[in-house]
């Protein structure tokens, strides 16, 4: 049996007048124009460049391809013998993206998976939004129209990075679902929502906290202990551990990852820039409309009484746990800005509600009585003011369609001047033509990995998908490895072939590796025979050779200043 607390909840969650069915009709057009948008907005920033949006892409799209193999043989998962000098060795791989990447296979079928790529990064990233717009058409919080404006305008790094082909986007409509099943207290389907996310995306700890808010809100709302949330949601995400292919080496590795990533300050090696924070000025600026509706729904929930103001407190809360991780790190800017709008818009809702329905709470023979006289005294006004208000409306709207364009304009901008999807197809190639398959190839950067693995996935890589894997599994390898690509050992030839067991050496033309080629074509163990304007394949030699003379005006690229810039 429902218990009264519950009853008065979900009463007072109602709206004061239910809407007609014509206003309901509106809604739903309304929803439906807006998806559209969404819809075209995503493909038109993906379609701005022929390149997969950030590197990791190329991984994600190639590796489903081979899950398919593998399930199509019988080999489920597959092995994963890429990355051997890893934690993400043959014996210790896990893919913690397992879902996120069987949701890819269809498009990884595509005869170009390149595309492939491009559409499911424009879908998933629509489907994103639209699950959030979902949600204000879905607790019918007035004026759609404008929180489907202000969640595009929201923060331009939020499209760009939600226009990746990464699992954020996945991760997004997760979150949102979890928040609709706390919200309507069907708290039996957090289990498998969990589980789902925990095999989808490392960010599933986000549900987690979302439900201790939740337990947290309706305990100070209604003055309960609503412990069933959290209870379903840690059985879930336990579950989603245990009940794994890669159990139990995925505990280990999220915690050994979790751990390195917590580390305050510099991380113990150079990792990707997304886990560094953005400077202060750009992420305010590029993410203007975010904080103004955290400014909005703080001052909103503060005039909120505590059962109707229940979810306002609850993204209240959320979104400014998102605003703290994403001060830290930029990779998490594709979550805190949705959700600050949609914290205006559940924040504002209750005082819309009682501003809209003042006279609904009278006795309806008071109403009566009124009826006359406040049609006859109070139509004109009555007028005036729906006048004030739909011009309201509208200026609110027509002002974020300012930062809207700026931000899909910037945005698009930013993404046409992605890197030549096809920069390392030359080497690859050569590579996967002329060198034994199942050979260690030398890669000079850790994130050339996933365009090599793109293009050759037959070969071996010494560091690849984050450089802390290398540190993890064998901590002088990789600050050796930091060494050698940053041009500081004079003679690294021999030991890339004895420590790292390789024989081929890639890299990029970058300046940053100028040192590092230098030194081993000028120590006579190396020869270079594979060269375009983007790339270079070096072969290292049995027996030295001597170096090749430079001319008397130019000096040896090894004694250049070395650059102490991140690999």
């Amino acid at each position: 049996m429902q218990d009264v607390a519950t009853t008065e909840k979900r009463t007072a969650d109602r709206p004061a007048v239910e809407p007609n069915k014509e206003e309901s009709q509106t809604r739903l057009v309304q929803f439906i124009a807006g998806t559209i948008v969404i819809i075209f907005a995503f493909f038109y920033l993906q379609f701005r460049t022929p390149a997969i949006l950030d590197v990791d892409g190329y991984y994600h799209i190639k590796w489903s391809r081979l899950l398919w193999e593998g399930l199509k043989s019988g080999h489920f998962p597959p092995p994963f013998p890429y990355l051997p000098l890893t934690a993400l060795n043959p014996q210790d791989y896990v893919d913690h993206h397992l879902l996120f990447h069987i949701l890819l296979i269809p498009f990884s079928l595509f005869g170009d998976m390149r595309l492939g790529a491009k559409v499911a990064a424009a879908l998933f990233g629509a489907l994103a939004v639209t699950s959030c717009y979902w949600l204000v058409y879905r607790y019918r919080v007035r004026h759609q129209l404008i929180w489907l404006a202000a969640l595009l305008a929201c923060s331009a790094p939020f499209l760009y990075r939600l226009s990746m082909t990464r699992a954020q986007s996945i991760s997004v409509v997760f979150m949102v679902v979890g928040i609709y099943l706390l919200f309507e207290r069907r708290y039996r389907w957090l289990a498998p929502l969990a589980f789902l996310y925990v095999w989808t995306y490392s960010l599933f700890v986000t549900l987690v906290a979302a439900a201790f808010i939740w337990v947290a809100v309706v305990w100070w709302s209604e003055r309960r202990f609503d412990w069933q949330a959290l209870l379903w949601t840690t059985i879930g995400a336990l579950a989603g551990f245990i009940l794994n292919p890669y159990f139990p080496k995925n505990v280990r590795l999220f915690f050994e990852h979790l751990m390195m990533k917590m580390t305050a300050g510099d991380f113990a090696t150079s990792v990707g820039a997304e886990w560094y924070p953005y400077e202060s000025w750009y992420l305010f600026h590029s993410s203007l409309v975010a904080f103004i509706a955290m400014i909005v729904g703080y001052v909103a929930t503060g005039r909120n009484d505590r059962v109707r103001g229940a979810r306002a407190a609850f993204f209240l809360l959320f979104s400014t746990l998102l605003l703290v991780i994403t001060a830290r790190s930029r990779r998490f800017v594709e979550y805190w800005p949705p959700f600050a709008v949609l914290f205006a818009a559940f924040a504002l809702q209750p005082l819309m509600e009682r501003a809209r329905h003042a006279f609904a709470s009278l006795p309806a023979d008071v109403l009566a009585d009124l009826q006359p006289l406040l049609d006859e005294a109070a139509e004109r006004p009555r007028k005036k003011s729906l006048f004030r208000a739909e011009v309201v409306t509208g200026a609110i709207f027509v002002l974020l369609l300012v930062p809207l364009g700026i931000n899909v304009y910037g945005t698009a901008q930013t993404i046409a001047a992605e890197e030549n999807p096809f920069e390392y197809r030359g080497g690859a190639e050569w590579l996967r033509r002329n060198v034994p398959p199942g050979e260690i190839v030398f890669n000079a950067d850790w994130d050339d990995f996933p365009k090599l693995f793109f293009y050759d996935s037959e070969h071996r890589y010494v560091s690849g998908l984050d450089p802390t894997y290398l540190l993890d599994q064998n901590p002088e390898l990789s600050r050796l490895y930091e060494n050698i690509t940053l041009g500081r050992e004079a003679n690294p030839a021999p030991i890339i072939r004895e420590r790292f067991g390789a024989r081929y050496v890639f890299t990029d033309n970058q300046e940053i590796h100028n040192a590092f080629y230098g030194n081993m074509i000028d120590s006579g163990w190396a020869e270079e025979v594979y060269a375009d304007e983007h790339c270079t394949v070096l072969r290292i030699l049995d027996e030295r050779r001597e170096p090749p003379a430079m001319p008397e005006d130019e000096e040896p690229m090894g004694d250049q200043d070395v650059p102490s810039d991140e690999n």
